[in-house]
Order: structure tokens, then sequence, then C-alpha cells
């Protein structure tokens, strides 16, 4: 289906077709790489995996400005809610109109976010409440962690899956998430891409973390997990320099991350391994009106 804008040239697209969306937005996607990291890596699992991976049917859609170019994206994968590429206060007003009333929220470019709720409570009478404020970082130079931690990485394996699993469960509760399905099953992905890493003390598993796929020359670090009860020895550090020196020497040429606003734990350790700060990100929640 196709929304209409104030203008004729100014609409919304919305379909259910990836290579539709792919043909129509990928190269406004791909001219901010970094920022749209995840919208990337998104349609590349689609695309790897099957368009029901993370579970409903996804959504996808772009928005031409007046001249006719691309000029904003988002992309819904249910039942998360809409990841929004950056656009202009009008594309993010209009995708509220278009969109159903019973959307969940919104995630993606904090300035997009903000907009698309603004004009989503004006609809509907509703609440929109921050749920995550992220950072996104790039790596500059990497830098040992110091104090070096005790241990040593290894690529995991198929052996490890039971423990990567479980561990996943609690990073996704950890983060809130109220499922970690998604995170468990990303699980089998990564160890089939080779994409998921251990911090090994005295041979004994303590942490991991994993990255995705290249896209761009690029490649982003996710799933640090350290086990509370293994936490404070600087076992997070560790596996997060190994899996980044991993890509570096994989041919990356930009490593890329996100912390959670909230973690100052986090947020002091990247900078120390050489990360930069580049955008920040949002993930509101909507709470639909009292009927």
């Amino acid at each position: 289906m196709a929304g209409s804008g104030h203008d004729g040239a100014m609409a919304w697209t919305i379909t259910g077709s990836l290579d539709d969306f792919t043909a129509a937005a990928d190269p406004f996607l791909r001219a901010r790489p970094e920022e749209n990291t995840v919208a990337l890596t998104v349609c590349a699992t689609l695309r790897r995996q099957g368009l029901e991976t993370y579970g409903g049917a996804p959504v996808f859609g772009w928005w031409r400005d007046g001249s006719g170019e691309v000029a904003a994206s988002f992309l819904q994968t249910p039942p998360f809610p809409p990841l929004l590429a950056h656009g202009t206060p009008e594309s993010a007003r209009e995708l509220a109109a278009e969109l159903p009333a019973s959307v969940p929220g919104a995630r993606g470019v904090a300035e997009s976010v903000r907009a698309f709720a603004a004009a989503w409570r004006e609809r509907t009478g509703g609440q929109a409440r921050v749920d995550r404020e992220m950072r996104l970082f790039r790596l500059g130079t990497l830098l040992p962690p110091d104090p070096a931690p005790s241990g040593r990485a290894r690529l995991a394996g198929p052996e490890d899956r039971a423990l990567l699993e479980e561990w996943a469960a609690a990073f996704s509760r950890d983060l809130g998430e109220e499922s970690p399905s998604n995170a468990v099953r990303a699980v089998a992905d990564s160890l089939a891409l080779g994409g998921r890493y251990l911090w090994e003390d005295g041979g004994r598993p303590v942490a991991m973390a994993g990255t995705t796929p290249p896209e761009e020359g690029q490649v982003r670090i996710v799933a640090v997990y350290t086990p509370e009860a293994e936490r404070g020895r600087g076992y997070g550090a560790g596996v997060t320099h190994a899996v980044t020196r991993a890509a570096l020497d994989a041919g990356a040429k930009d490593v890329l991350l996100f912390t959670d606003l909230a973690n100052p734990v986090s947020n002091r350790l990247y900078p120390r391994l050489g990360y930069r700060p580049l955008s920040d990100q949002l993930s509101v929640v909507f709470t639909p009106p009292v009927s």
C-alpha cells in the first residue's frame, strides 16, 4: 500500500516485499551505513534465514521527498516495533498517520523516533514512554584492556551452543526484553557464521561476545555478556577486545557497537578500548488510551 503526503511527490510506500524495499531504499541506507547498521543487518538476516525469522511477516517502507529521492525509511519485524532511519519531521509525522494506531512503539534514530512518537500521541491520545536510550560507538584505534584480565578468548563452536543459548536468554532478560526467543535463535546463526566468542579463565567460560556478518565493510559487536557471578574481573573487556581484533583481522573497515546509556559500566569500558561515540538512538513504548 502507499500513503500520500501533502504533496503528490511526497509519500510513503509501504510493502511486505524485501526485494522492493531493497531496490528502493538500499542506496539510502548505505549512504549512512553506521547509523543504519541495524537495518542493514536485519535485512541481511531476513534474506539469509527467511522473512519470518523474527516472528510475524515484516513490513517495510520508504518516503520520497519533493524531488522524488528516498529521504526516510523504516522496517518492522513483528512483534518488534518499527525501526526508523533518519528522515524529516514531516516524514515521521506522515508515517505515524500511515501505520496502525496499535503499533507498539518505535526505535531507531533518536530524532525520527521523537517526531514519530509525538505524532502518534497527537493522533491517538495515548502515552509514549522512553524504554531505552542507546549510544552508537565506532572504533578509533583499538587499545588493549588495562589491566589485562586473566584468561584468553576462543572462537565458540557447536559444543558451546547450550551455554551460549542460556547466556543469550539471560542477556535478553538483563535488557528487559519480554521474550528471549530471538536472542536464543540468533546463537545458531552466529555459530554457523563464526561470529561468537568466549572468554575462558582456567579453561572455564566466563564471558561471551559476538559479531554481525560484514555489511558495507563494517561489523557490529553484539551480545557482550558476563554472568553476574563473574563480573568485576575485566572479562567483558577481554572478550570485547578479542572479538574486535578478530573483526579487524578478518578485514572489517569499521567496528561498531551500541551501549545502553543507563549502564555506566559499558559506557566507561568501551572508550577505554578505543571506541568513540557516533550518534544516539532511542526506543519508546506506546500505551494506547483507555477506551
